[in-house]
């Protein structure tokens, strides 16, 4: 299997023999009809990169899809049950429209290796496993990556309409290591993992599949470009499969390491951003 890396020196496909320079941008290759995109993708023959890894987004924004799994459900319902608006979460789930966000611009996505953030506001923070979608300019899905869309649970559950400073904020969104186009990936389902480790320690841990999602990718991405375009592509994360308790809360210091197999490992460290 091969993938499509970011590195300090350009972007490059990752063969068994290394690194190849791909001689053009993921933005570039998004453009393109997917049949194209393929053909540019696997002609990238360049000279072998010795470069450090980036997160593997160029023009890219990232959307997210919210209760897509009957575990999310039951989190929103959760952490939202002393405001007194449980049920709207019912009715995300159940309903014909998806929760769609947007999550990130492409300057502040974390790679793989990179510390994320937990708010100095926020009392309760979790990490959320998910696979992402990378689509093209059509709509067509390109390729796959592992996110982590991190989460205020105290400031989404106070009040639905702080979701944006719940999820949008500095070092709340990693991705990566790398995109694996769909072709070489396979349809799924994909088995989903996260662990979290403290003081050496798995401080929690948790396994799902996507195969448990709600809603099709494909149904996702309609919603999602139905009135909007993006022209270099764009990342959708797909919800998450696991929720931890109300006992567990990130801490600084703690790593958070999030497997979609056949797809990829993504590791980040917990820093506490912003002030209380």
């Amino acid at each position: 299997m091969t993938e499509l890396v970011r590195t300090a020196a350009g972007w490059a496909v990752r063969r068994e023999a290394g690194l190849f320079a791909l001689g053009t941008t993921l933005a570039d290759l998004l453009a393109l009809p997917l049949a194209e995109a393929r053909a540019a993708y696997e002609a990238g023959d360049g000279a072998l990169l010795d470069a450090p890894p980036l997160a593997p987004v160029d023009a890219q924004e990232v959307w997210a899809a919210g209760v897509t799994y009957q575990r999310s459900r039951e989190g929103r319902r959760e952490e939202s049950e002393p405001a007194g608006h449980a049920d709207l979460y019912d009715r995300v789930y159940t309903a014909d429209r998806p929760e769609l966000f947007f999550k990130a611009t492409a300057a502040r996505v974390i790679g793989d290796g990179e510390p994320v953030g937990i708010r100095a506001d926020s009392g309760w923070d979790v990490p959320e496993a998910e696979l992402g979608l990378v689509v093209n300019a059509a709509g067509e899905l390109f390729g796959y990556t592992v996110g982590n869309d991190m989460s205020s649970r105290s400031i989404e559950g106070e009040n639905p309409l702080y979701l944006p400073q719940a999820k949008v904020y500095a070092r709340s969104c990693a991705l990566g290591p790398a995109i694996v186009p769909a072709w070489e990936a396979g349809p799924g389902p994909f088995p989903v993992s996260v662990r979290v480790e403290r003081g050496g320690a798995t401080a929690w841990a948790a396994t799902t599949s996507t195969d448990r999602l709600a809603r099709t990718p494909e149904d996702l991405v309609s919603w999602l470009t139905r009135a909007l375009d993006f022209p270099a592509g764009v990342v959708l994360l797909t919800g998450t499969g696991v929720v931890p308790d109300r006992s567990f809360t990130l801490r600084d210091g703690d790593v958070v390491t999030i497997d979609v197999a056949g797809v990829g490992t993504l590791r980040n460290p917990v820093v506490v951003v912003g002030r209380a």
